[in-house]
């Protein structure tokens, strides 16, 4: 793999970074599975440190996804499609799905998994306040019967057992659910209990004997919360992690390549161009801005190579996109003729200043005046959606929790959506967006999310640049450590340590 186009020595930073993680990681559990003759101990080193306490009510329940301690009804394969996992079969009925739960599942507290304990985590979740993101707009209710839950939503919705999927709606224990937030401490059901959690500095997972799915083949997991992107790549240096998750694209030139592997995200940085008013009203100055933007420049100028050109709204994290897609008829680029207009993006991801810096030179290059307001997100989002720029930069994830992108596309891009930043209000596109949602899961269902996403490429509302990737560090002792591309694994009952 070659080198990035900026490389900058880092070594010095690198080596104190790696000093202030001495320590971090527990050496004992090492010594005690090579004394056992077993793998050693998972060590990783993670971004975000919890934000709610573990609860699977809210975005760490995709630690416990990650770690494999938290386990829902439903996973989902590469494709998205529902795979068996805690329940073993589904089937509808108008606004009813009837899920058979699995036999012989046993919480890591010793209780067995039942009908009963399935409807306690579902309605606990369905009656949270706030609700998890996966059941923003949904009426949600659960019933046991015997070794069956049925689960009913206010509307026919044909992507129950996706949502079942996300790991917001993890099965856990009674216990967890007795305090007054949730507690996943040994409520699990996964090949890995959690055993300790150090607020937000650390935590421990053992090795559960009982697992329903075989004996894992590491003892446990020992995880650091390491913010600083610098000192999680030092890390892998050093020898303190086994597994590092998002190494900075900075970072990655200065590490052995044989130990990084980069992963598509399903998140794709895009410029919408606002068709409500201002100069993007006109069409033909939309496609002026599409043909305007050299996408290739902005990838290896300021992604350094290590992310990928769009050739549409979704990208390589969902790989039947591309293989369903079709020309595009789009307008003829019209003449800017030095009009005005104003980009808006923020700070909060370090690369999007950097990007509208590059779209600027570009479209001031193709014959418009381009200003730029750059801010924090939480000053910046009200603006945005009342559609005060011309243009907005955006690194937008295209998949939601339920593994579907009709949901974005939707929110985007339909006359109603809640984040419509380019105002859209298109009939055509609208009937696209409904059909999308409404089929199916599936083939018929993937065929008509791309029919939505050429419907609104159609109109250059949105001019998708770029498709993320995510880096992440494996040491060489390694075995089967996940690649996910939708960061829901990370540990399985496979990885472990030689």
């Amino acid at each position: 793999m070659r080198l990035p186009a900026r490389f900058v020595p880092l070594t010095a930073v690198t080596t104190a970074a790696s000093a202030l993680l001495t320590g971090c990681f527990s050496s004992t559990g090492a010594a005690e599975g090579a004394a056992s003759g077993e793998g050693k101990r998972v060590r990783i080193a993670m971004m975000l440190p919890p934000r709610s306490g573990l609860s699977p009510l809210s975005d760490d329940a995709f630690k416990l996804s990650r770690w494999s301690t938290a386990e829902t009804l439903v996973k989902l394969n590469a494709v998205g499609d529902a795979q068996p996992a805690l329940a073993t079969g589904w089937k509808q009925s108008g606004r009813k799905w009837t899920f058979t739960i699995r036999d012989g599942v046993t919480f890591h507290d010793g209780t067995k998994l039942t009908g009963e304990a399935v409807v306690n985590s579902l309605t606990e979740a369905a009656t949270a306040s706030p609700k998890p993101r996966i059941l923003d707009g949904v009426d949600l209710t659960a019933k046991a019967d015997g070794a069956t839950v049925t689960v009913t939503t206010g509307t026919e919705d044909p992507l129950v057992p996706q949502r079942l999927s996300s790991p917001q709606l993890s099965i856990l224990a009674a216990q967890a659910y007795e305090g007054k937030t949730v507690n996943p401490v040994g409520a699990g059901t996964g090949p890995f209990e959690l055993t300790k959690v150090n607020g937000t500095a650390s935590a421990a997972l053992d090795r559960y004997d009982g697992y329903w799915g075989g004996r894992a083949k590491a003892p446990g997991i020992d995880v650091t919360f390491v913010p600083d992107g610098t000192a999680r790549a030092a890390s892998l240096r050093s020898g303190e992690a086994d597994i590092v998750e998002a190494v900075p694209v900075s970072q990655a030139a200065v590490l052995d390549q044989d130990l990084i592997t980069e992963v598509p995200m399903p998140r794709t940085n895009t410029l919408y161009l606002n068709t409500g008013k201002g100069v993007f009203k006109d069409a033909s100055l939309r496609a002026a801005a599409r043909e305007a933007v050299d996408a290739e420049a902005i990838v290896e100028g300021v992604y350094e190579g290590r992310a990928d050109v769009a050739e549409g709204l979704l990208g390589p994290a969902l790989p039947w996109a591309a293989e369903l897609r079709s020309t595009v008829k789009r307008a003829k680029a019209g003449d800017p003729s030095g009009q005005s207009i104003t980009i808006g993006t923020f700070t909060d991801r370090a690369e999007l200043p950097e990007v509208a810096a590059t779209l600027q030179q570009q479209l001031q290059k193709a014959g418009f005046k381009v200003k730029l307001d750059v801010r924090e997100y939480a000053n910046i989002e009200t603006d945005a959606l009342a559609g005060e720029f011309d243009a907005f930069i955006l690194s937008r994830a295209t998949v939601l929790d339920s593994g579907d992108p009709a949901a974005y596309l939707y929110s985007d891009f339909a006359s109603e959506g809640s984040f419509n930043l380019s105002q859209l209000a298109d009939q055509t596109v609208d009937t696209a967006l409904g059909k999308a949602s409404d089929t199916a899961a599936g083939d018929a269902r993937r065929r008509a999310v791309i029919d939505a996403e050429a419907a609104v490429l159609t109109t250059d509302a949105a001019v998708p640049m770029l498709h993320e990737r995510v880096i992440q560090g494996d040491a060489a002792g390694v075995v089967d450590a996940a690649h996910d591309p939708r960061e829901r694994e990370l540990v399985t009952a496979d990885t472990y340590v030689r």
